[in-house]
């Protein structure tokens, strides 16, 4: 902890609840306490201090978590217990992590699972421009004029236009894409637009992160190299180099 102490969203933020947006939120709304009484906005937190959220105390991590993580279809990326697809119950992961970011439940591939908000924020915010990588299978013969026209920008149905973005063909029915923004079922509804259907999406990789041979339902910590170099990108400082890599079997 810093020498005066540590704004309180950045704690909250550090020990994995939340994001500092996030967590401002619940200050606001009088989940979180210092020492027994109702925190507000702008608290530093010191040596000592007891935090809770919702009534539970919380610490910060002295180490970042960072999962690379194959989804399967049919998990949901949420941390519901009400969900019994929920990715968190699947993983069963020791440590408290949520997702970077979605994939929806139609789809599958990689998935980034950590516990510092702030690296979640950074690499979720579609203002830093991160590429997201996918390989997309449809139910029809790509056409030269549709990659052209997916690439350009699409004017989606509730309005929204997409920025421009890389599209290859792979096969006659599969494309490569990379975006760098990350509206709700994007591709879906781009493809949509021009008379496509989504078979399979699979994404493979985000920023410097690539799935690579991982196994379907399994995940790994990075790498620390893959570490360094999101780091670097993101321009965070890391709170440890973390551990050598490790895979989970999940099923």
């Amino acid at each position: 902890m810093e020498e005066d102490g540590t704004r309180l969203n950045k704690y909250i933020s550090g020990s994995g609840v939340a994001s500092r947006r996030a967590a401002d939120r619940l200050i606001g709304k009088g989940r979180v306490t210092i020492n027994g009484r109702a925190a507000e906005l702008g608290d530093i937190v010191r040596d000592g201090d007891v935090v809770c959220v919702d009534g539970e105390p919380i610490s910060r991590e002295k180490k970042d978590i960072i999962l690379v993580f194959n989804k399967p279809r049919g998990i949901t990326c949420t941390s519901s217990p009400d969900d019994p697809d929920n990715v968190i119950d699947f993983i069963g992961y020791p440590k408290r992590i949520y997702s970077v970011g979605r994939l929806d439940k139609d789809s599958r591939g990689l998935l980034l699972m950590t516990n510092n908000g702030e690296l979640a924020n950074r690499i979720m915010r579609s203002r830093f421009e991160h590429d997201k990588e996918y390989v997309v299978t449809v139910d029809k013969e790509i056409t030269d004029a549709f990659l052209r026209k997916m690439s350009e920008g699409v004017r989606l149905d509730d309005g929204a236009m997409t920025k421009r973005c890389e599209v290859e063909r792979i096969w006659d029915d599969q494309f490569r894409i990379v975006l760098r923004q990350g509206l709700n079922r994007q591709i879906r509804r781009m493809c949509e637009h021009f008379g496509y259907k989504v078979l399979d999406l699979q994404r493979v990789r985000i920023m410097n992160i690539e799935l690579g041979k991982l196994k379907e339902g399994r995940y790994r910590d990075i790498s620390k190299a893959e570490r360094t170099e999101l780091y670097r990108r993101l321009g965070l400082r890391r709170r440890s180099a973390g551990s050598g890599r490790r895979t989970s079997r999940l099923f």
